[in-house]
């Protein structure tokens, strides 16, 4: 791993920290027994299938996902390990436990108001050339539970935009499906600035619902899903919203689409630098020409493309396409 990485850059935020205690806390007694755990093979399997490396210090994390996984299915971890290579379903659920699926809603404002004021700009130009076809198109890179990508289609419907799309992705497809639900908690609405409020809609109690003749049986699995959620998206922004299941290391793209802004965040520093220098060179390819890459402070800034130009911002990590 890079000397970037190893000194700690890997951030995981308070509520995050709080979901991984609590996560490894969870049946410990009940696991494995983890001084037998081999560790390097499993970091190394991780590593292999999404290029994701995991420091020592989630030794912990990792030895549980592994157990969980494998009891889950009521398997030993030696036959987890063997049963992996033919079982697809197996390998996604290891994968949605082993990875963090935390995130919070406006997470990194300067970012979300660059995108917003490009945006704003994008339809200006519109306006003005009567091009109206031409779609702002923004792909949020490990989206995580929806959080990023949320907080951005907010941003830009709050400045009556319409003419945008929005994929998210993950490798998770635990985090997918609960980002496409779109249901939070009350922590997460108190994250969300207030011009954006209104695109909060508080979930009906389940007896209002009956009462108002809802298909009960659809709210009852998507309570299932949502867990202790107190409020959902609202409707109107689900059109402009599409999330999709995708691996970063993959050499296919979730899209044909060029985009206006690619925002990656938060997620360059699991990765080896090589790793790093090919997925930014994905990213790149899949640019618009004038359209941005958003990373966050202080990742890959080994990155020199010749085909892009660090933005002078005192806030942001965005680097805009000038050549093909």
């Amino acid at each position: 791993m890079n000397n970037h990485t190893q000194k700690g850059n890997i951030i995981i935020n308070k509520a995050e920290t709080v979901l991984l205690e609590a996560f490894m806390q969870d049946d410990t007694e009940a696991l494995i027994d983890d001084t037998a755990f081999d560790t390097q093979r499993w970091q190394r399997y991780i590593e292999q299938e999404i290029g994701f490396i995991l420091p020592t210090v989630q030794r912990k994390w990792l030895v549980n996902a592994v157990s969980q996984t494998a009891l889950s299915y009521g398997l030993t971890v030696i036959q987890l390990w063997h049963q992996l290579p033919h079982n697809d379903e197996l390998r996604q659920q290891l994968l949605d436990k082993v990875l963090i699926h935390e995130s919070r809603f406006f997470r990194h404002v300067p970012s979300i108001e660059f995108v917003t004021n490009d945006a704003l700009q994008h339809q200006r130009r519109q306006l003005v050339e009567g091009d109206t076809d031409d779609m702002f198109r923004i792909w949020s890179v490990g989206c995580a539970s929806g959080q990023e990508t949320w907080s951005l289609a907010m941003s830009l419907a709050s400045k009556q935009l319409s003419n945008y799309a929005i994929l998210g992705t993950d490798v998770s497809q635990q985090a997918v499906t609960t980002a496409r639900l779109g249901q939070y908690d009350n922590r997460q609405q108190s994250l969300i600035p207030l011009r954006c409020q209104q695109f909060v809609q508080p979930l009906k109690p389940a007896n209002a619902t009956k009462e108002a003749g809802f298909n009960t049986a659809s709210i009852e699995k998507n309570k299932v899903s949502s867990s202790c959620a107190d409020w959902r998206i609202a409707p109107m922004l689900k059109p402009h919203v599409r999330f999709a299941l995708h691996n970063i290391m993959d050499k296919k793209l979730p899209t044909p689409h060029l985009q206006k802004v690619i925002v990656c965040q938060n997620m360059l520093l699991y990765f080896r630098k090589f790793d790093q220098r090919d997925i930014l060179a994905r990213l790149s390819e899949q640019c618009a020409l004038g359209g941005y890459i958003i990373l966050a402070p202080g990742e890959a800034l080994f990155w020199r493309p010749s085909n892009m130009r660090r933005i002078a911002h005192p806030q942001i990590n965005a680097w805009q396409k000038i050549s093909a």
